[in-house]
């Protein structure tokens, strides 16, 4: 790769981390594992480990596979609100993981432990008042995902949100949501960000573990496929609409209720935790979002949904989290190629500018 942390491509994204390149591969759950987070950061990227859908051991397991792969930094993506959180954060210090990234706001505790042990906190938030929050506290950079990003997501469009968060906080901000190429970049630069996380594009590549008939399905999706629904948790989520997502929209209250009660049990298996963990999280997702307690049944959903269709490639009892570029996407490169063009679109984006040289 050419032009390693210099010229328009080195950040304070770059500068706080380590990266070669000022692009970062989102933690997706069951999608951003070992072997993709470290081609991501085998290509120059900050690859962000997705530790949600893991068990605590599962988790150390993963950070050694990772370090086995790469000697390049990369993050592990944490839910502030789990009852295990503490466990995960020890992981992360005594397994010398540089970056720690979170869906949701870390208490100020959280972060000051983090940092005191050198990690770099990278919480990601949907609003200024989030951001604003989390640089008080303390966090090193922050993420903002608008709208058009996949999974739990808000209803303010990136280039209305971004300006915003840059404006707000005196930390490097990392501008998610709807970023897939080159042009994009230079966008989000030429906005104050110090970089752009992809989650959608780094899933469709070669390196990602996403069954090859589900990318598919991907492939084949047009930008009016992509859509939001409160069915799956009762919160907005963006993914492909499908034969499934169709059925959860039309189906009772009650049918989802109880297959709320089985996916939490399922989950219950798949992540190690206790019931009394999921009653504690519960408890936590209730007070930090202001769900009601229907709500908290309904995001047992969300991980075992995702993972019949992200690992067993049941699209037809599962759903699909997507970001609405993947109505733009139609190909399937490694995650050296992907890094390799979206720099090379930058610097012809770059030169197309009036009065560049």
């Amino acid at each position: 790769m050419s032009g390693e942390g210099s010229g328009p491509f080195a950040t304070p994204l770059t500068e706080l981390t380590g990266v070669r390149y000022p692009i970062v591969q989102t933690g997706m759950g069951w999608v951003a594992g070992p072997r993709l987070v470290s081609a991501s950061a085998n290509a120059g990227a900050l690859g962000v480990l997705a530790s949600a859908t893991m068990s605590v051991e599962r988790l150390r397991s993963a950070v050694r596979e990772v370090k086995s792969r790469t000697d390049a930094p990369f993050g592990v993506n944490l839910r502030a609100d789990a009852a295990d959180a503490g466990e995960r954060v020890r992981v992360i210090v005594e397994e010398g993981v540089p970056v720690a990234s979170f869906a949701l706001a870390p208490s100020k505790d959280l972060i000051a432990r983090l940092k005191d042990a050198g990690v770099i906190v990278i919480p990601s938030v949907g609003a200024r008042r989030h951001a604003e929050k989390v640089a008080a506290w303390g966090a090193d950079a922050v993420m903002v995902q608008g709208g058009e990003g996949g999974g739990h997501t808000g209803d303010v469009a990136t280039t209305v949100l971004l300006p915003q968060v840059v404006d707000a906080v005196g930390i490097p901000v990392i501008a998610a949501g709807g970023f897939h190429d080159g042009r994009g970049l230079v966008a989000a630069l030429a906005y104050g960000a110090a970089g752009i996380g992809m989650g959608t594009r780094f899933l469709l590549t070669s390196d990602s573990t996403v069954p090859d008939a589900v990318k598919a399905r991907y492939l084949a999706a047009g930008v009016k496929d992509v859509t939001v629904t409160t069915r799956v948790d009762g919160l907005p989520h963006r993914m492909l609409r499908t034969e499934m997502v169709d059925s959860l929209e039309h189906s009772g209250r009650a049918a989802a209720l109880l297959r709320s009660v089985r996916h939490a049990a399922a989950f219950r298996e798949e992540s190690g935790a206790s019931w009394l963990q999921l009653v504690r999280d519960g408890l936590a997702m209730k007070h930090g979002k202001e769900l009601t307690w229907s709500q908290v049944l309904l995001a047992a959903n969300t991980p075992m949904l995702l993972k019949a269709s992200l690992v067993e490639g049941r699209t037809d009892i599962g759903v699909m989290a997507s970001g609405q570029v993947a109505g733009l996407i139609d190909d399937l490169p490694s995650c050296a190629e992907l890094v390799d063009r979206v720099l090379e679109e930058a610097r012809t984006a770059l030169k197309s500018l009036p009065g560049a040289d």
